[in-house]
C-alpha cells in the first residue's frame, strides 16, 4: 500500500501552525495526557520524528536498527530530558526533525516502502501511518484546539482498522456518515458501535468524542493499545 507521505506533511504544517504562537508558560501547562504537560508532548513528537527519519535512513541502505538503541528507557529519557525546552526551542527542534523525517521520505521510491523495519516488525510504509496517527492524536493531547472532529476523515478510518483489535470478538463498528462498517473476529455478529467515522476513531483512541458513540446496550470496554513485541517502542 501507497503510504500517505502528503497526508503526514500537511499534518506536521498543522501542527506547525498549532504552536506557532505558543508561550512558555503554555508549554509548561498540563496536556490532556496524565502526568505529561505540553512540552512533554512537543518533545515526544519532535524525537519520534527524529526516530523515525533514523530508521528510515537505515532502511534505505538495506540496514536494520532499533529505534533506540537503550529501549523504551532512552525515549522516556529523551522526553524527560527536552520537556522543559521553551517554546521557541521546542518549535525549532521539531522543525529540524520533521524536517528531516521529511527529507528521508523523499529520497523512498516504491520500491522501499516495503523495506523492513524494526517499528512493529513492520515496513517503512508502517512508520509513514504511524507517524499520521502520531501527529492527529498528539494534537488532540496539546489541547490547543484540535479535536478529534478536525481529523481527516481517511486518518479517522485508518485509525479505526490499527484500533480495531481493542475490541472483543464479534463486535461491529459502524461508521455512519461515511457507510463503513468493520468486524472484529470471525464469531457471529454481536454489539454493533455506531457512529461518526471520527468519533468512533477518538474513542478507540482514548480521547473524547464530539459526539459519543452508541450501542444497543451499553459500549464494549476497550482493551490495551496493540500489543507490542519485543523492542515494538510505538507506544502512543
Amino acid at each position: 500500500m501507497q503510504p500517505p507521505v502528503a497526508a503526514v506533511i500537511e499534518a506536521h504544517r498543522t501542527l506547525e501552525r498549532l504552536v506557532a504562537g505558543l508561550s512558555d508558560q503554555q508549554v509548561a501547562e498540563a496536556s490532556a495526557l496524565p502526568g505529561w504537560s505540553r512540552g512533554h508532548v512537543l518533545a515526544h513528537l519532535t524525537d519520534n520524528a527524529r526516530m523515525f527519519a533514523r530508521l528510515a535512513e537505515h532502511a534505505l541502505r538495506g540496514e536494520l536498527v532499533a529505534g533506540y538503541d537503550g529501549g523504551v528507557d532512552e525515549r522516556n529519557a529523551i522526553i524527560e530530558a527536552t520537556a522543559g525546552r521553551s517554546a521557541a526551542e521546542h518549535r525549532a527542534q521539531l522543525a529540524v526533525h520533521t524536517a528531516g523525517l521529511e527529507a528521508s521520505w523523499a529520497r523512498a521510491a516504491d520500491v522501499d516502502w516495503s523495506r523492513p523495519v524494526t517499528f512493529r516488525n513492520a515496513n517503512l510504509a508502517a512508520t509513514v501511518f504511524a507517524r499520521w496517527r502520531e501527529t492527529w492524536i498528539h494534537m488532540v493531547d496539546l489541547e490547543l484546539g484540535v479535536r478529534p472532529d478536525d481529523w481527516p476523515e481517511d486518518l479517522a478510518a485508518h485509525a479505526i482498522d490499527f484500533l480495531l483489535s481493542r475490541l472483543p470478538a464479534g463486535i461491529r463498528v459502524r461508521a455512519e456518515d461515511v457507510g463503513r462498517q468493520w468486524s472484529v473476529g470471525d464469531g457471529p455478529p454481536g454489539t454493533v458501535v455506531a457512529g461518526g467515522v471520527r468519533d468512533l476513531a477518538a474513542w478507540l483512541a482514548g480521547r473524547t468524542p464530539a459526539v459519543s458513540p452508541v450501542a444497543a446496550e451499553k459500549l464494549p470496554a476497550l482493551g490495551p493499545w496493540p500489543p507490542h513485541p519485543p523492542q515494538r517502542l510505538d507506544r502512543l
